[in-house]
């Protein structure tokens, strides 16, 4: 089974469905363990392809999107939901949002041909961790190669990447084509291209999606 996971590494929610496709898995590889474990393909999606490459402040980001006490109530849901999956929010520690682009195209290029089983989840957990966990500065070329190698990237690879367009133009395209197939939020599953998930549903919402997924390949 292929499950392509379309989110983005600023989306809270989709760190929550990060975990949540995960408990997914465990159930599936409980209920089928003879079967060959699901092949998970991470997207870029851009929240906000507007912003420029070197970001703005997450205050006033913040502020503009929510209202200073909208955000409030938004954020402390999710951080409650957040506990029950084990991530420990820290939004007040992000001092800068992020264009995304960048962090997208070292995702991708870990999910590239060749590259180790598992390597690609790895990255994105890790920027994931950075921003919502560390308050890390992903508008930093610094802090984005350091943020890839840890998570076991290719230095070189990782700083070939960022400085060449074409990394930035192939993740814009994809985020266009998500959009063109009607995706409007993340996180976005799609199980085997055919049956379709969208937000952070639950695991059992996602496991009952590689059901209906397996029976329509049948």
């Amino acid at each position: 089974m292929n499950i392509d996971i379309i989110s983005d590494v600023v989306c809270p929610w989709c760190y929550i469905g990060k975990r949540q496709i995960e408990a997914a898995l465990a159930l599936y590889a409980e209920q089928n363990p003879d079967a060959e474990p699901p092949s998970v393909t991470w997207r870029p999606f851009q929240l906000n392809p507007q912003l420029p490459a070197e970001g703005m402040s997450r205050q006033d980001y913040v502020v503009q999107k929510f209202g200073a006490a909208r955000a409030k109530d938004v954020y402390a849901r999710v951080s409650a939901v957040g506990v029950e999956y084990g991530i420990a929010f820290a939004f007040e520690r992000i001092v800068r949002q992020p264009n995304s682009v960048a962090a997208h195209s070292l995702i991708t290029l870990a999910g590239n041909t060749g590259s180790p089983a598992g390597l690609q989840g790895r990255v994105k957990e890790a920027f994931l961790r950075a921003y919502f966990l560390d308050g890390a500065d992903l508008t930093n070329a610094q802090n984005l190669v350091a943020i890839a190698i840890a998570a076991g990237l290719d230095r070189t690879k990782a700083e070939q990447c960022l400085a060449d367009p074409e990394s930035r133009k192939m993740v814009e395209q994809e985020d266009q084509r998500a959009r063109a197939i009607g995706v409007e939020g993340v996180p976005f599953f799609i199980f085997n291209g055919k049956v379709a998930v969208s937000g952070a549903q639950g695991p059992k919402a996602l496991l009952d999606a590689m059901h209906q997924a397996e029976t329509a390949a049948a």
